[in-house]
């Protein structure tokens, strides 16, 4: 058993993506060709936004994002250390200063009750990141925003389809920033990311920002960067755009079963928030002894995943911005007792019920 694994997917599929590859090599058209702009209209409306820009991937969809907005090294920007490192990689190479928030203990999201306190006069952004494939409750922090003139960015490279009061992710802030990394809701064959935003400006200068400050060839109008959605993997996720919808109710299918399957069991589940629609990214569990658990379920042969083991705030990478233990303990705890187990739309039924077996074996002598 995978804990992830696209090959049956792909053979589901792969007539119509390699007709979408021979399509483009066919054209002529190898870099910002037409499938770029054809998802990004597509991904754009999706997400009930106006604008997409494709870039390189996820991370520069989060940098040009903020580089986009003026954020630089004598910004701010509030966000959480219970993340994957290349959201806080994005900030930091703006030369901006993360700020920190704790998490909810429920649902494992930025804690938008001590975001307030946080606030400085050099806080330029709070950057919200819609973890496991839930929504953060993100009406606080408009009112917020609103209040002290702070831009929002969302990440939302766990979230594609995700909505909080039927507000689908990326589309309630200032800019949001997708990944299309092969295991996303929506995922390609390679790397890919796209920013969205409501803004004209915004878009405009986003689409310079990605091809080297330049507005017109051999022109560069600022410095900018180079990081652009490749036409083929453009053509390769307007394929499995088609099945997003199955993508998500498969997964939300499979969620299901494992909630029936637990509900009795002494393990915290997943527990989604009100207004919202998880699309299960991550199954994300709890228990004290995560450890022996993990290691249980891996000698019968369940791979399991742990999402995050290492919180950011106390990653020697980031030793520079002065946290210690103790400072978030929720995020702190968190990161010693959660779990992730196998979800993937083309999961096989015999998995699924070979992980539910080996859990409730493994839960019961624990």
């Amino acid at each position: 058993m995978k804990f992830w694994n696209y090959l049956d997917e792909l053979k589901k599929e792969q007539s119509a993506t390699m007709n979408a590859i021979q399509e483009v090599l066919n054209s002529g058209q190898l870099i910002l060709g037409e499938k770029v702009s054809e998802f990004e209209k597509k991904f754009a409306n999706y997400s009930q936004t106006k604008y997409g820009i494709g870039v390189a991937n996820g991370t520069d969809a989060l940098f040009l994002a903020l580089k986009a907005l003026k954020i630089d090294n004598n910004s701010e920007v509030i966000t959480v250390a219970n993340t994957a490192v290349p959201t806080v990689s994005a900030i930091v190479s703006t030369g901006a200063t993360p700020v920190f928030v704790d998490i909810d203990p429920q649902s494992l999201l930025m804690d938008v009750n001590k975001v307030e306190q946080l606030i400085t006069s050099k806080t330029k952004c709070i950057l919200p990141v819609h973890l496991y494939g839930q929504c953060v409750d993100m009406e606080p922090l408009k009112v917020l925003a609103k209040k002290y003139n702070l831009y929002i960015v969302e990440d939302c490279a766990q979230a594609h389809g995700a909505s909080y009061k039927n507000q689908k992710a990326g589309s309630m802030g200032d800019a949001s920033a997708f990944s299309f990394y092969p295991t996303k809701v929506l995922g390609t064959y390679g790397d890919g990311g796209l920013i969205c935003t409501k803004s004209s400006i915004l878009s405009n200068e986003l689409k310079s920002l990605r091809f080297y400050g330049m507005k017109e060839a051999y022109s560069a109008e600022t410095h900018g960067y180079n990081s652009r959605l490749d036409e083929l993997q453009a053509a390769i996720l307007l394929t499995k755009f088609k099945h997003i919808n199955h993508y998500i109710k498969r997964r939300q299918e499979i969620a299901a079963i494992y909630d029936n399957a637990f509900s009795s069991l002494p393990l915290q589940l997943p527990i989604v928030g009100n207004n919202n629609e998880h699309v299960y990214y991550q199954y994300v569990c709890r228990h004290t002894k995560r450890n022996k658990i993990v290691a249980a379920l891996k000698k019968q042969g369940i791979p399991v995943a742990i999402t995050y083991p290492h919180p950011i705030h106390l990653m020697s990478g980031y030793s520079q911005l002065g946290y210690k233990i103790g400072d978030l303990p929720i995020t702190e705890q968190a990161a010693n007792e959660v779990f992730s187990l196998p979800l993937y739309p083309s999961m096989p039924n015999s998995d699924i019920e070979q992980v539910i077996k080996a859990v409730q074996k493994t839960i019961k002598y624990v």
